[in-house]
């Protein structure tokens, strides 16, 4: 059986869509600062960093 257009699918998308948002990490700008901090001491390598926090390297350099 076919489904009409717009209907449970665009419910299931968006039901996708709020759950990826909820949980995705909000980081203080106090924590990105920690952050950035750790990463120019240059103990750990920024990918090692990156790993610890969870974040995207492209992210960080952004």
């Amino acid at each position: 059986m076919r489904q009409k257009p717009g209907t449970k699918q665009s419910h299931d998308e968006k039901v996708v869509k709020d759950i990826r948002l909820a949980s995705r990490k909000q980081y203080s700008a106090e924590e990105k600062i920690t952050i950035v901090l750790d990463g120019l001491k240059g103990e750990d390598s920024i990918a090692e960093l990156c790993r610890r926090e969870g974040i995207a390297q492209s992210l960080y350099y952004s």
